[in-house]
């Protein structure tokens, strides 16, 4: 007679024949067989009673004992497809009971290691060792394994964790999208709410400053991407506007009472300037006006009748000349202030400084122009103690017309941004003259002038609304990565077969991203405070608070990026692009296979599915790894320590700055949800100016979207 079990964990416990006797019944529902639980405890009966004669089982036996007696019994007696729904109920509990085993041991890890000790696959580069930092990681790992087990499909789980394809921030998977262009213009006019109370529309540009930082942490709570600003100039220089009435208010005051000894001299400032206002319709500004000075030189004469037109000049010149020095010089202070914020204040939970990004450049205004000015000037300067700073990630738009050739109205600002990007590393250069980003532009139009996210992100296509093919407001939903290295490996030269499979994968690749979409799509306003409560979002104003998400949402983009070309090539050929052109022509037309799949498919669906060439990362690691041990060591593939970013040449192949621009470019045109040309080049040369200049203007010539210029970590460290 069987008394006892023996648990996995070693526990001897009551045997219990019931329990058989539900998992049976269990087994008779999930199967769709009608028997009962009467039938059921037969059957358990029966198994007790083969337990008890069979002496190949101890008289205490294992719980593995005991399911394998349950599966032969299922079986002699005719209940096959019982049988089969039992065996899946012991696998899907044994892969629970393995993945509580792998938490429990990140836990353990999160705990007991430095995280720069930690697995590849578990490092959170972002967070840090703090107490804060930790407890993101425990509810990041958490999550990352729930939905493992119990949201995503076995087959896109399978996928995901032998590496055949990556799913991008799995531990936000219901939760929330990527990122998001905020449009400052839009999110300021009237102020706005982060949930904790309403914040008035700004007044001056410490304050345009302090809340572009408010924006960009706020949206961090919403999303879990990096966060820009599409329009830095056009949306901080009313705030410039607005300090330089303020400063020629003031200083126009301090004229009158020192040159004109004006009692009550603030009163009657401020009274021309509301007066002017009422009868002309125009405000102090920095562009020269000569209605406007002529209308203040007749105030100050009524003010003023028995001094001469020099003192009532001289009063001008003063308000005028001193309101913008001294905006320029509060304008500079608000941009360091505004680089500190960003990288200081805290966003999840303290664990983090926001993820950033800012675009400016086109802003010919000579508001737009100080703050783009004072904004470079203070990146260079650097932080407190002259750190560069890590955030924003700062993204300079070049144009010919505006600031790429000498006299165009902006090209200082483009030879300042060279040289602040020779000692910061930033900022970033993105190309409207792209053929790519220029179908989309429309002079006069600021929405339509491209805009990247971060280190490579771009949205600007727009299959579900082609009337708003513009940046603002919009941003990618999510992505997963699919790993070219091993389809290419498992080709076996077979091109055809690469296809077919790079096909296959890319179909799971689109089902996992639309189960996503589906499951985001059913969130309301409330979840989304601020991106959808504030209308950050496009089309959210639109939506009542208990509406769906899913037609707003539908102006973001699901992509499907790629790494590891280089490797592919090799895997393929024998040689990577950056060593024979044949390999190059594969590798364009392997992109763009990929690309005219999901155009194919943007155009099927009317949704914005596109390319991202992804950034490698830990990912590129972490895929490396997996490979090495499935495959072995092969040269040129997974020899080395990650595989290469995207289409990029590897950092191993000797090229000049110049050849590699030109190899990637092409790419560019492929990848229409985000790439980068990313250069490397020693201290010694990336100070020289034109040095610098001839690699930007080649990356324009070559058709490249965005590229960066920059030195290693060890030499920019020796820098500082």
């Amino acid at each position: 007679m069987i008394n006892s079990i023996k648990k996995r964990d070693g526990r001897i416990v009551p045997f219990d024949v019931q329990k058989i006797a539900n998992a049976i019944e269990k087994s008779f529902i999930a199967s769709g067989n009608m028997n009962n639980y009467k039938v059921a405890l037969e059957l358990a009966n029966v198994v007790m009673s083969q337990l008890d004669s069979d002496e190949s089982i101890p008289a205490v036996p294992t719980v593995s004992q005991v399911q394998d007696t349950v599966e032969r019994v299922l079986i002699e007696k005719g209940f096959v497809r019982t049988a089969k729904a039992y065996i899946l109920y012991r696998a899907e509990r044994s892969r629970i009971r393995s993945m509580n085993t792998r938490l429990m041991q990140v836990y353990e890890d999160i705990v007991s290691k430095n995280s720069d000790d930690m697995d590849t696959a578990h490092k959170h580069s972002q967070e840090s060792d703090t107490a804060m930092g930790r407890m993101l990681q425990f509810g990041s790992e958490g999550s990352t394994q729930f939905y493992e087990m119990f949201v995503l499909n076995p087959r896109f789980t399978k996928a995901h964790m032998e590496g055949d394809i990556y799913i991008h921030d799995l531990d936000f998977y219901t939760l929330t999208t990527t990122n998001c262009q905020i449009d400052l213009l839009h999110l300021f006019d009237g102020g706005f709410s982060t949930g904790h109370g309403v914040l008035r529309e700004p007044k001056d540009i410490y304050s345009y400053s302090a809340l572009a930082c408010v924006a960009i942490q706020a949206n961090q709570n919403d999303q879990h991407g990096c966060q820009s600003i599409v329009n830095f100039d056009y949306g901080l220089a009313p705030g410039v506007k607005k300090t330089y009435v303020k400063r020629f208010r003031d200083n126009l005051a301090s004229a009158l009472e020192l040159l004109g000894h004006v009692e009550s001299a603030a009163d009657h400032a401020a009274a021309i300037i509301d007066a002017l206002y009422d009868e002309i319709g125009k405000k102090p500004q920095i562009t020269p006006d000569a209605q406007y000075d002529a209308a203040v030189l007749l105030k100050i004469a009524e003010l003023m009748p028995n001094a001469s037109e020099g003192t009532h000049l001289r009063i001008l010149d003063f308000a005028c000349e001193r309101a913008e020095k001294e905006t320029d010089q509060t304008t500079y202070q608000a941009m360091k202030a505004l680089l500190h914020n960003l990288n200081t204040m805290n966003s999840r939970a303290g664990a983090q400084v926001p993820i950033s990004g800012l675009n400016y450049g086109m802003d010919t205004s000579p508001e737009g122009r100080m703050v783009v000015k004072n904004l470079l000037l203070a990146t260079e300067a650097g932080l407190g103690a002259g750190e560069t700073p890590t955030y924003p990630i700062q993204i300079f738009r070049v144009k010919e017309g505006i600031s790429y050739n000498p006299g165009d109205p902006n090209y200082d600002l483009y030879r300042l941004a060279i040289r602040t990007s020779t000692t910061r590393n930033y900022p970033n250069f993105s190309f409207v003259d792209a053929p790519f980003n220029k179908q989309y532009y429309k002079e006069g139009d600021p929405q339509t002038e491209i805009a990247y996210m971060g280190s490579r992100t771009r949205v600007i296509s727009n299959a579900f609304d082609p009337s708003r093919e513009i940046c603002n407001r919009r941003g990618n939903l999510s992505y997963t990565t699919i790993n070219l290295p091993r389809i290419a490996m498992n080709a076996k030269g077979d091109m055809q077969w690469f296809f077919e499979e790079l096909k296959r994968t890319m179909d799971l690749a689109i089902a996992q991203l639309d189960e996503r979409f589906e499951i985001i799509a059913k969130k309301r306003i409330r979840n989304f405070p601020f991106l959808m409560g504030e209308a950050v979002w496009i089309d959210s104003e639109t939506l009542d608070f208990d509406d769906p998400l899913s037609e707003a949402l539908k102006h973001g983009t699901l992509s499907i990026g790629f790494i590891g070309l280089a490797e592919a090539l090799v895997a393929l050929r024998g040689k990577h692009h950056a060593e024979d052109s044949s390999s190059q022509n594969l590798g364009l037309d392997i992109i763009g296979y990929m690309r005219k799949y999901l155009d194919d498919l943007s155009c099927e669906r009317k949704l914005n599915y596109d390319l991202l060439a992804t950034p490698a990362d830990e990912l590129g690691e972490l895929l490396v790894s997996l490979d090495a041990a499935r495959f072995g060591v092969r040269e040129g593939i997974t020899d080395h320590g990650a595989y290469t970013d995207s289409f990029c040449v590897p950092a191993s192949c000797a090229v000049s700055a110049m050849e590699k621009v030109t190899i990637e470019a092409p790419y560019h045109s492929l990848t229409n949800g985000g790439h980068i040309c990313a250069i490397q080049m020693d201290s010694d040369t990336i100070q020289n100016l034109d040095t610098f200049e001839k690699v930007v203007r080649h990356m324009h010539d070559q058709g490249v979207g965005y590229g960066s210029i920059s030195v290693p970590a060890s030499a920019e460290s020796s820098q500082r």
